[in-house]
């Protein structure tokens, strides 16, 4: 079926449509300010409209008048859109919504399964939770497992951020970062941080020196924001006014967070 294939044939239907309705003090600018496009457009289209027969104009008490072709013009493509619309419709209720998870154990097509999110990863398995899903297709224990029909609410712990910040260069970079503060940031809650970002070729120098292998260097904002929203907590590594940028994310987002100061005195 071909609906409005032709680039701007929307634009002339729905001015067309608008002369169709025979309001006898129709302008160009209420049929512009309606369809949100310019008076231009519209004279240019009625001039169109004109020449091809559909409109006739300045006839009688009324500025635009449709014809009889136009009728059967605007009756046409109005049908077209309407099985269109129809078997978009089809198409929509018909549709599932496909989700992704690893599975826990093996798992069998059209079998109910328990969600559960860890460490930013969702995973499916026959153990109950608040929420679950249909299996799609057959899958193996640690394989991708496709889903439909979530229901219930998963589970989530809120996600927070620590952000380390550094001494810019022009200030000593990592030779004036107190390492052994940033050792023990790390390692008193090693276990509590999932993800590691860095931003900055200092931060880069520093968590080289104390031996944390960083997770993510670029687009860190992005990325410890997406990190957060799964639950995951995240220590950031950010020099001077970069810490700046990253709260200023955090704050916008709603996100949990602190800041240490690690600059030697």
């Amino acid at each position: 079926m071909k609906v409005f294939k032709k680039r701007g044939e929307i634009t002339r239907f729905q001015i067309l449509a608008e002369i169709a309705r025979g309001d006898p003090h129709l302008r160009q600018k209420d049929i512009a300010d309606k369809l949100g496009i310019t008076i231009q457009a519209v004279s240019e289209n009625i001039k169109n409209l004109a020449d091809d027969g559909l409109v006739e104009t300045g006839r009688g008490h009324s500025r635009y008048k449709i014809t009889k072709r136009g009728i059967e013009k605007v009756k046409k493509e109005a049908l077209n859109l309407r099985k269109y619309a129809d078997q978009v419709l089809d198409t929509m209720n018909t549709y599932k919504s496909v989700w992704p998870a690893l599975a826990r154990e093996d798992l069998q097509a059209g079998e109910r399964v328990w969600l559960k999110m860890e460490s930013g990863t969702l995973y499916a398995g026959k153990e109950k939770s608040p929420a679950h899903a249909e299996v799609l297709q057959d899958a193996r224990k640690g394989e991708d497992v496709a889903l439909s029909s979530l229901g219930g609410t998963i589970e989530l712990e809120p996600g927070s951020v620590v952000i380390v910040k550094l001494p810019p260069i022009n200030q000593g970079g990592s030779k004036k970062t107190d390492l052994e503060k940033v050792r023990d940031i790390y390692g008193r809650s090693e276990k509590d941080f999932d993800r590691v970002g860095i931003m900055g070729t200092v931060s880069r120098a520093v968590v080289d020196k104390v031996g944390i292998r960083p997770d993510f260097e670029f687009a860190t904002p992005q990325a410890a924001v997406a990190a957060s929203r799964r639950g995951l907590k995240v220590l950031v590594f950010a020099v001077g006014k970069m810490t700046r940028s990253i709260s200023r994310k955090l704050d916008e987002e709603g996100i949990k967070y602190v800041i240490e100061d690690v600059s030697l005195l």
